[in-house]
């Protein structure tokens, strides 16, 4: 079966200070649950803010790196999920129920890709 690996996009400047409330991670974790025991999740996981992270730009022959926050960014990519799923669809529909376990104040993005295998 195809993989597929779901970049879940956030506007840091937009996310809750206090991040995702004790209702939405409760909602989170019961989906979360129901996809692994499908036997789709291969691998989940948030990633810290962007002003704890670095870019490695190779460019001219040469390497640059360059400390967050990148404050040119308006979305960036606030966590990943490996999905196994018999086609497209499938990881289409369990990323949208991901979407949908957020309160309506968030602004989500997901783009599901297919791993290119070998």
């Amino acid at each position: 079966m195809p993989r597929y690996l779901s970049m879940i996009r956030i506007d840091e400047r937009n996310a809750p200070a206090e991040g995702p409330s004790p209702e939405l991670m409760e909602r989170m974790g019961a989906l979360l649950e129901e996809i692994t025991k499908a036997g789709v999740m291969l691998d989940t996981a948030g990633l810290t803010p962007t002003s704890e992270g670095t870019r490695v730009t190779w460019s001219g022959g040469k390497i640059s790196y360059t400390d967050g926050p990148f404050t040119e960014s308006k979305e960036v990519i606030g966590g990943y999920a490996i999905l196994q799923a018999k086609d497209k669809a499938e990881a289409l529909a369990w990323t949208k129920r991901f979407l949908q376990v957020h309160e309506e104040f968030w602004t989500v993005t997901a783009e599901v890709r297919e791993i290119a295998e070998g």
